[in-house]
């Protein structure tokens, strides 16, 4: 069919498709937001985007691992509704827990109810339920009153918790928790806010770490170099041969290389100190 009505134009093909097919005009399309029913309902006025972009942003201002985590329990109250307290924590095979920033005492004390770790070896054992992060990537408890109470939560008057794993690898799992004193206080909507919050806290954690391994790495490249460069003035030996020298120290003392670097260099620096004299 085309191409008899190509003969009978005159026409190429190629000029009658030019011809025929126009630019078409893209359309917006504006959908109401009750057509994503399940999209969380939020109080006027609170923008979620906004506010996690401004989280975001403030997590990505922080200079430490230890500065994002103490910055991420304190906007983690802030961002999820009906939250007070806010922690966040280490837990590794076997059950062994480390508290690594909270917003309060009470945090503390609700994320290490119980002292003395497996085998007597000391620490703290972690909530039950936070096993099943490992599986999981978010717990819900509801209402620690449920069974009776006699537990942590309820001791401390903290009846609901959202956990939210953070890191998870096959030694250590890091969780941040927010607590309510009211039950129920945690639905879908908070749940999904926490995910979107823990992703954002989970990527500046992983930069603040490179940039703490990196500047780590600098200062020790810089303070090998100084001990380098002492053991080559006091043994009289090139750059080579001093590097040897102090990687064999290291292996016969059984020490790091960048704590004996530091040893010899803070020796040095001492008030009438040599540094190393011998090989």
């Amino acid at each position: 069919m085309l191409f008899v009505l190509c003969s009978q134009s005159g026409m190429c093909c190629g000029a009658l498709l030019r011809t025929a097919v126009r630019p078409r005009t893209l359309k917006r399309f504006v959908v109401a937001a009750s057509e994503f029913t399940d999209l969380p309902r939020f109080p006027v006025g609170f923008e979620l985007a906004d506010a996690l972009t401004a989280a975001a942003r403030d997590l990505h201002g922080t200079s430490t691992p230890a500065d994002t985590l103490h910055t991420a329990v304190d906007l983690a109250v802030r961002l999820l509704p009906d939250a007070e307290h806010a922690g966040i924590s280490e837990i590794q095979r076997g059950g062994r827990l480390r508290t690594l920033a909270w917003t309060d005492e009470t945090v503390r004390f609700a994320a290490e109810p119980r002292q003395g770790g497996q085998g007597g070896q000391g620490g703290h054992t972690p909530h039950p339920d936070w096993e099943r992060l490992w599986t999981t990537p978010v717990v819900r408890t509801d209402d620690s009153e449920a069974d009776g109470g006699g537990n942590a939560l309820s001791g401390l008057g903290l009846r609901s918790a959202l956990s939210l794993r953070l890191r998870a690898d096959r030694r250590r799992l890091t969780v941040l928790t927010a607590y309510a004193r009211k039950p129920q206080a945690f639905d879908e909507d908070a749940t999904r806010i926490g995910r979107l919050f823990t992703a954002h806290v989970s990527l500046a954690l992983d930069s603040a770490t490179v940039r703490e391994q990196l500047t780590e790495a600098m200062r020790t490249r810089d303070l090998i170099g100084q001990a380098t460069g002492i053991l080559m003035e006091r043994l009289n030996i090139d750059a080579a041969g001093a590097f040897e020298s102090l990687v064999k120290a290291s292996q016969r003392e059984n020490v790091k290389l960048r704590d004996l670097a530091r040893r010899i260099v803070d020796a040095h620096s001492a008030p009438g100190g040599r540094g190393v004299t011998e090989r």
